[in-house]
This record gives structure tokens, C-alpha cells and sequence, in this order.
């Protein structure tokens, strides 16, 4: 132990603290602040508990250390501060009480001592506590049925077990049932400190990753589908219906609208939130690879198998699995996909023993895989044993009274920019602007508006953005679209199908005599350009005619409308 000496040196200051110690001058000739030895910490530490626990007039000169002695004590004493923790010591031996009740605050913790283990209950019930200490065997209720009715009342308390009994038998009963340490009795008060502190390091940790989660959280806006139009208040619903369950997904969508958030969403609602949320695209990796990535493989299965490999399905392990573009799978890997489905099963590749794994599996995909089906390029026991419910995506340019409330959100990815700070989407473009956006077809979807948004806010100078920064691909599809608005376009928006159905109407109601067939074959044509989006490719094969045919019919009713 380090000797101290008290020296008064005038009447304007009280006294002055001189420290001779060996191990103390090793620590300022070696130690900087940031990368200091743990050694050296414990040196200042077992020091400082010296000076504070010591009863004599001076205890309150600890003031002075930072003047003296740099930032040294200064910081440690501010690590022991936010690393106190409040503990709930339950044991039936008078003795240990005493010593707890003694050393526990000279730690820097608060103590809440109890004799047995009815009375730890208690006191849970009356306060909360960041650690238990309790005894394995005590009267009233062991320690594993107080750590039980903690965990009732927060389930990320700590918990430490202390024995006479250090058997395996009994660690491993205490680890099982949340234990995160346990200590046989008589133990050393240095390995309490050690344990105590090691619980302080974990929560510590805890806090800072949830502060930078939260954070990240608050940058990107969130996991989150953005939209209150009619369409996504349906998609909300029914994700809020599903989540909570463990059943399959499909969702449908095109390119852009956001398949993986929403299959984020519902791993966010549902009950493994805390499990691992792990995505694969099946179309982005080799035919030859992908069942090594979901199922994993043993050291030398095959070529380039250099070492053992747990599979995403593995990975994934209480938490959810995301295929994205599920239709891409090769039918080897969907007979292996079905049957871990059916049996919860996973075989790595050159093994003979299976793993079971609890997984919630959400699929997406941009295909028609019930048109896959009918010709034979998907599994059709796949798909119906995936297929529990459907989620539908709609695309952008079906809910464009979201386009406020989406440039609004993705404006906040720009930190730096005035655009992060807007209150409202309307504000960021200029009211031509803003109208062309509104005219456009958006093909890529909300991917595509993102990109739209990142190319205007960092090439305007000033808010409203104009037109003119607007990217050139952008005005050139814009200019595009508005230029072939006529039936040889190869697609028709729901606009132009609206605007043609309502002149055909108008044009037949001055001529009801000749509303016969041709105009009931116009109708039929017009609702199938509706359900297929102006696709007229697909109105075509809908129809069975020739898409040749169907140009020729659309253009009698172009020359209707010039004449």
C-alpha cells in the first residue's frame, strides 16, 4: 500500500497530498490517457479507494487531483462513476451480509442487502435493480427462482450466482437459467470486484450500442415504408396482421418499391426483433455457390471448401431469412429449400447430420411465379407452401399522392443540406418541377426517385430546386413519355387508357346506332389495358390476338379523335 503524508504548506492553501509510490510513478512515466495499461488502472485505482475510504479530515482534497496529477484520477473516478451499479445481494450468512454491506459501496455501487430469498423478492417488487448477487441455497426461494421473478421485471437484468457447491452441475444449471457468472464460496472479495466490473463493462457497452442504433436509426430515417396512401394503408394493415405470427411471406412488387423494407417491417413487428434479420438475393450469387451461402458446408465437400461453414439459414437462427427474388433459385436448391420448410432441418453440404434452426422465412420476387409454375420453372409444392400470405406492393406511379411525403424522407439523408430541414416534400422543388415529377411514369419506382432527389440536391446551390437540376435521363424519359402518347407507344399509362375509354364513350353516345360489337370489343380492350397497366404486349396475349391487330384497332379510334 502506497504511503501518504499530509505537508500544510501556507494559510492560503490547506495542504498538499504527496503520493510515494513505486507502482504510482510507473503508471505517469509509462501510462497515457486513452491506451493506459490495465495494471496501472487497477494501481490508481486500489489508490483512490485508499484516499476515499481512509476516515480523516482530507478525504474531501480528492478535489485537487486534477490540478495535480493531470486528468488521471479525474478520469478514472469519472469511469468509476458511470460504471456504478445498483445491486441486490441476497444470502443467508450474517457475515456475508456485513461484508457486503461494508465493501459493496466502498466499489462504488449501491446495495440492497436481504437475508433470504423472500425477502430479495420483495424488494424486487418495490425497486429495479442493474444486478443480482445471490446465494444458490437460501431459505424462502433459492437464487435461480429470485433471478426468475427479476427477470419478470426486466429481462436484461444481470445476474451472478454464489455456491458452496462448485460442482459442473451447478454452473451449468445457473448459466441455463441467465446466470451470467457464478462465484463458489468462500470467494475473495477481488473476484466479486472483478465480476462486478466485468457486468459494469457489458451494460456499459449495451448503452452504447443502443445510443448508436438509435442514432442510426434517426439518420436513415428508419426501417420503415413511407406512405399514407389508400394502397399502403392496406399494405400496413395487413403487415401489422402477419408480423406478429410465423408464418411465410411473399411479397410481390416491381423494381424499386421496396421489397426488403417491407420484409424489414415485418421482422420489426413481429416477436424476433432482437434475432437476426438476415437477407440473401438469390439472383445476385452463382448457380454453383448459393447452396453453400443458405445451407453451409463441411471442410473439403468441394472444391475451395477450405473450412467449415455455418449457412444464412444457420446464421439466421430465431431471427428471419430474406430471399429476395426467390424465383431465381435453381430447382436442385428449392427441393432442399422445401424441405427444411417442412421439417425446420438444415444439412450442410457433405454432412450426414442435420441442424435444426427455428427461422421465419419472407420471400420477395418481381416475377410471376404462378406463371413459373404452369411452365414447369418453379416448384408448384414451393410456392404453395411459401405462398401463406401475399403481400402487394403497389408501384409509385399508383399512389403519387406519396410522392410529398417520400421526397420529405429521403431529403433527410442529406445531413448538410437545407433539403434535410423541410417540412414538407412541396417545398423542395419548384412548382414545375414538382408537376414533372408528378407526370412521370417512374419506372424504377421510390429507387428511382431516390436517385432523382440525390442528383437535384447536390447540384442546386438553393431551395426550391428547379427543373433545370433535374437529371437529363430523367427530362429525356419525361419528354419521351409525353411525346408518345399515342397507340403505337408500346405502353399506354392508366391516363391515356382513362382519356381513350372516355372519347370512345363520348364518340359512340352521338352514334348509339352503331354501338354493337365493335365498341363491346373496345371496352374489352380497354380493361384489359387497365389490369395490365397499358402493357400491350399482355393485352394482346389476354386478349388472343395479334398485337398487330390490336394496333390496327387502336388506331381506328386515333382517327376518331382527328377527325
Amino acid at each position: 500500500m502506497p504511503s501518504l503524508c499530509l505537508v500544510p504548506k501556507n494559510r492560503n492553501v490547506e495542504s498538499v497530498i504527496i503520493i510515494t509510490s513505486s507502482l504510482l510513478e510507473k503508471s505517469f512515466r509509462t501510462t497515457k490517457l486513452g491506451d493506459r495499461e490495465q495494471n496501472d488502472s487497477e494501481n490508481i485505482f486500489s489508490l483512490e479507494k485508499f484516499l476515499l475510504n481512509r476516515r480523516n479530515p482530507f478525504v474531501k482534497l480528492h478535489r485537487y487531483w486534477g490540478s495535480l496529477f493531470g486528468n488521471i484520477f479525474q478520469k478514472h473516478y469519472e469511469y468509476v462513476m458511470n460504471t456504478s451499479l445498483k445491486i441486490l445481494f441476497a444470502d443467508d450468512e450474517l457475515s456475508l451480509q456485513e461484508l457486503m454491506r461494508l465493501e459493496l459501496p466502498s466499489m462504488g455501487h449501491q446495495v440492497t442487502v436481504c437475508p433470504d430469498g423472500t425477502t430479495a423478492m420483495a424488494a424486487l417488487e418495490r425497486n429495479g435493480y442493474d444486478c443480482l448477487l445471490v446465494d444458490l441455497d437460501m431459505p424462502g426461494a433459492d437464487g435461480l427462482e429470485v433471478i426468475e421473478a427479476a427477470r419478470k421485471f426486466d429481462p436484461y437484468v444481470d445476474a451472478v450466482i454464489l455456491t458452496g457447491k462448485g460442482t459442473m452441475e451447478t454452473a451449468i444449471a445457473a448459466l441455463r437459467n441467465g446466470a451470467i457468472d457464478y462465484l463458489t464460496k468462500p470467494c475473495r472479495l477481488a473476484d466479486v470486484e472483478a465480476t462486478l466490473n466485468r457486468v459494469a463493462r457489458k451494460r456499459e457497452l449495451n448503452k452504447k450500442y443502443l445510443a448508436v442504433k438509435s442514432q442510426l436509426k434517426r439518420i436513415e430515417g428508419g426501417n420503415r415504408l413511407i406512405g399514407s396512401s389508400l394502397a399502403m394503408q392496406r399494405v400496413h394493415h395487413l403487415i401489422s396482421k402477419i408480423a406478429p405470427t410465423d408464418s411465410t411471406v411473399v411479397i410481390l412488387g416491381e423494381t424499386g418499391t421496396g421489397k426488403e423494407l417491407a420484409a424489414r417491417a415485418v421482422h420489426d413487428k413481429s416477436l424476433r426483433v432482437e434475432q437476426p434479420f438476415v437477407a440473401i438475393n438469390c439472383g445476385a450469387l452463382p448457380e454453383n455457390l448459393i447452396e453453400s451461402e443458405l445451407f453451409g458446408h463441411r471442410k473439403g465437400s468441394f472444391t475451395g471448401a477450405d473450412e467449415h461453414r455455418a449457412g444464412l439459414i444457420e446464421v439466421a437462427n430465431k431471427g428471419t431469412l430474406f430471399l429476395d427474388e426467390i424465383g431465381e433459385l435453381p430447382k436442385g436448391v428449392q427441393a432442399k429449400l422445401l424441405r427444411f420448410l417442412e421439417s425446420g432441418e438444415v444439412r450442410r453440404i457433405g454432412e450426414n447430420q442435420s441442424v435444426v434452426c427455428d427461422v421465419r422465412v419472407v420471400c420477395a420476387t418481381l416475377r410471376n411465379l404462378e406463371e413459373m409454375v404452369r411452365i414447369g420453372d418453379f416448384r408448384e409444392d414451393l410456392w404453395f407452401r411459401i405462398n401463406t400470405f401475399e403481400i402487394h406492393l403497389p408501384p409509385l406511379r399508383e399512389r403519387l399522392e406519396d410522392l410529398p411525403e417520400l421526397i420529405q424522407h429521403l431529403a433527410k439523408r442529406y445531413a448538410n443540406s437545407p433539403a434535410a430541414k423541410l417540412r414538407s416534400g412541396h417545398d423542395l422543388f419548384t412548382k414545375e418541377a414538382f408537376a414533372i415529377m408528378q407526370r412521370h411514369p417512374w419506372p424504377g419506382n421510390v429507387r428511382q426517385l431516390a436517385n432523382v432527389i440525390e442528383h437535384a440536391v447536390i447540384l442546386s446551390d438553393e431551395i426550391p430546386i428547379g427543373h433545370e437540376a433535374l437529371p437529363q435521363p430523367f427530362l429525356r424519359m419525361q419528354q419521351s413519355a409525353t411525346a408518345n402518347r399515342s397507340p403505337n407507344a408500346t405502353t399506354l399509362s392508366i391516363a391515356d387508357v382513362a382519356e381513350m375509354k372516355s372519347f370512345d364513350i363520348k364518340f359512340d353516345a352521338k352514334q348509339e346506332s352503331a354501338r354493337s360489337l365493335r365498341s363491346k370489343e373496345m371496352e374489352a380492350i380497354y380493361d384489359a389495358l387497365a389490369r395490365h397497366n397499358g402493357n400491350k404486349n399482355k393485352v394482346a396475349e389476354e386478349l388472343g390476338i395479334s398485337l398487330k391487330t390490336l394496333y390496327n384497332k387502336l388506331n381506328q379510334l386515333d382517327a376518331k379523335k382527328i377527325a
